[in-house]
């Protein structure tokens, strides 16, 4: 960053100068006034034009910022879009899961044993049928249960068959869950990359800043050597007036010495003129001033 400018190295001018410094005096400040201002002028423009770099980085972190933050909103509503699919999507899932759950209890699905277990036990029971010797009490006790155990594997593989849609159904909820699922990772997904956004908009805003501060600051140092050569060239237009002042006067007075000394010569010339005219014998240096002041 640009420091302040030098003061020491100013030009001081005071009404005491114009007043009483000699012409030469005031020709030497002039040119120092003259140097200065351009010296300033240069570093002023030296200034404004590192400022103005600077507010054209800043306009560009700007328009950075700008962008990260549509591609930001952009995302944002994709990710609201998913989110609303996901949610109708679970909904539906849910929906399904619940009419399975209900058939499944309709058809008491969930309760006794399923087919092979009972397929065993009546194997089970055939075989002590027909390998042990049994009291005939027993033996009517063993048909009555393997009776008993067929008559449940009927009823049983009957609610089966009634339910030979329900996987189909289970099927459809699962397929919708994954869906609502894919759904839901393309939300994370482009939140996060929205996140991004939002995050490089952050500091590109928070950049802009500082090179926007920067900007500020160098726009005071520009005017404080603006102005300075701005007072500088100020000084200099008195200095070269007061020395126009000082030639006018110069010449006034020397107009008023060559009036004098003109009309002393022509004073001289009349007395001549009459000493010549009473019939006084000129000598050379007479007649050099009668013909000086245009009386020969």
């Amino acid at each position: 960053m640009a420091s302040s400018i030098d003061e020491s190295d100013n030009v001081e001018l005071t009404e005491d100068d114009l007043e009483n410094k000699s012409k030469g005096e005031l020709i030497k400040i002039a040119g120092q006034l003259r140097d200065r201002r351009n010296d300033l002028n240069q570093l002023a423009s030296e200034r404004a034009s590192e400022r103005d770099d600077l507010n054209a980085k800043t306009r560009e972190k700007v328009d950075t910022a700008q962008e990260h933050r549509e591609k930001r909103d952009e995302l944002n509503e994709l990710v609201q879009e998913h989110k609303e699919q996901r949610n109708e999507l679970n909904a539906k899932a849910n929906e399904l899961f619940d009419e399975v759950e209900q058939r499944k209890q309709d058809l008491e699905l969930d309760e006794g044993k399923d087919l092979e277990e009972l397929e065993e036990e009546i194997e089970d029971l055939e075989f002590k049928q027909q390998t042990e010797v049994l009291s005939a009490e027993d033996e009517r006790e063993l048909i009555e249960k393997i009776e008993a155990k067929r008559e449940e594997y009927q009823q049983r593989k009957e609610k089966l068959d009634q339910s030979d849609d329900l996987e189909e159904l289970v099927e459809e909820a699962e397929e919708v869950r994954g869906e609502a699922s894919k759904h839901h990772n393309k939300v994370t997904e482009l939140a996060d990359e929205a996140q991004e956004h939002h995050n490089e908009m952050i500091e590109a805003y928070r950049e802009a800043d500082d090179i926007r501060d920067e900007a500020d600051e160098m726009h005071e140092k520009f005017v404080e050597a603006q102005e300075a050569a701005d007072q500088h060239h100020e000084d200099f237009v008195r200095v070269q007036k007061r020395l126009r002042e000082l030639d006018k006067k110069e010449e006034e007075e020397q107009k008023s010495e060559r009036d004098k000394k003109r009309e002393e010569v022509e004073q001289e010339a009349e007395e001549i003129y009459q000493r010549f005219k009473e019939g006084e014998t000129l000598d050379t240096e007479d007649l050099m001033k009668l013909q000086k002041a245009g009386r020969l």
